[in-house]
């Protein structure tokens, strides 16, 4: 992409039947192509989205083989794995329909970058639209099932989409680590008398958690009351 050179204001902003009818199918069937623009790269096992050559602020093209990551077995399940992380397919994929002849044309599946190991990744916001051709299975070729066309971009996110993320986040972190208080029953049954904090227990573990602390002074309260109120109406 980089030894193209075009007019200045120029840039390359292919649509979706563009990409799999003017670039991939033609690559597929050996045909000369628009421009020498888009260029041949493992995109999913040698490269990390980021260190992908061309410029990592703009959407990059790259023709990529489909390396299958189980060759000896029956499926046909891609590999999508990077040094620093892994493709993780998300949605249903999108039919491509010519827009002259309403024929379909190809399949566009959407893709999330996770860093580290599945299952446990983590999600970015680099996506990447793979594009592959579509044709009745019995008319399906090596070079159809071979090759794909990948668009690779940085979503961009407002300041909105990152405060609920983080909102997201921190209630999943506050769920899954409670804070816990350990009291010694001993020494909380001795200081009952003189005011002090109430005995709590939660079942026989003899742990208690901060919601359960609240609740108690809410009841202890709720009896002095009532026996005030029981003294006034003696006198």
């Amino acid at each position: 992409m980089d030894n193209l050179r075009l007019p200045p204001g120029f840039r390359f902003h292919p649509t979706d039947e563009e990409l799999v009818v003017q670039y991939l199918r033609r690559k597929v069937h050996s045909f000369p192509l628009p421009a020498s623009i888009i260029p041949e790269l493992d995109v999913c096992c040698n490269s990390d989205p980021w260190d992908l050559p061309g410029d990592s602020h703009q959407e990059r093209f790259f023709f990529s083989s489909r390396e299958v990551k189980y060759p000896n077995g029956n499926g046909k399940r891609s590999n999508r794995s990077t040094p620093s992380g892994y493709w993780k397919a998300t949605g249903l994929d999108k039919q491509i329909v010519s827009w002259r002849n309403k024929q379909l044309v190809g399949m566009k599946k959407t893709l999330v970058f996770y860093k580290g190991k599945p299952p446990t990744g983590q999600r970015t916001d680099w996506i990447m639209h793979e594009y592959r051709l579509a044709a009745h299975p019995q008319l399906r070729t090596q070079a159809m099932e071979k090759w794909v066309v990948c668009r690779i971009f940085f979503k961009k996110r407002g300041k909105k989409e990152q405060v609920q993320e983080e909102i997201i986040h921190e209630q999943k972190d506050n769920k899954s680590n409670p804070i816990i208080l350990f009291y010694d029953f001993m020494a909380a049954t001795s200081k009952r008398k003189e005011g002090d904090l109430p005995l709590l227990s939660s079942g026989s573990s003899g742990i208690t958690t901060t919601n359960d602390v609240d609740a108690a002074y809410g009841e202890e309260e709720e009896e002095e009351e009532s026996k005030s109120n029981s003294n006034c109406d003696h006198v």
